[in-house]
């Protein structure tokens, strides 16, 4: 019982992180559109579909529906930042300022995609 309610707690506290993450890409969109490779067409579409796409696994998490479907998903985008956004701006970046930034970035999201993918294969559990 007490693991299940540290583990629900972990879990919430993503998912407010989520939903904070995703409100941000809506309060300061102009900021956000910087992280957007220009290879990918749409530019502020993506910042507003990522918003999105955080604060719906936030609302799945703390609702405890469908976390299997949004823990997966979470991960696979935040393990495609991590491929398209962070080691390409960490490899190539001339400034070291901006290595250190993209390196400390493919950190944190792939710590939370690993958690999301945790979260995920427990849905049954937690």
């Amino acid at each position: 019982m007490k693991e299940q309610l540290i583990s629900r707690i972990a879990v919430i506290i993503l998912a407010i992180v989520l939903i904070v993450f995703g409100i941000y890409h809506f309060m300061q969109p102009r900021v956000m559109i910087t992280f957007v490779p220009n290879f990918l067409p749409g530019g502020l579409t993506w910042v507003y579909v990522v918003g999105i796409a955080f604060i719906l696994a936030g609302i799945a998490f703390i609702l405890h529906r469908w976390v299997k479907l949004a823990g997966y998903m979470l991960a696979l985008l935040l393990i495609c930042f991590v491929l398209l956004i962070h080691l390409p701006n960490y490899l190539h970046s001339g400034d070291i300022n901006e290595q250190r930034l993209s390196f400390m970035n493919l950190l944190k999201d792939s710590a939370i995609a690993a958690f999301a993918m945790y979260v995920a294969s427990n849905a049954q559990k937690i």
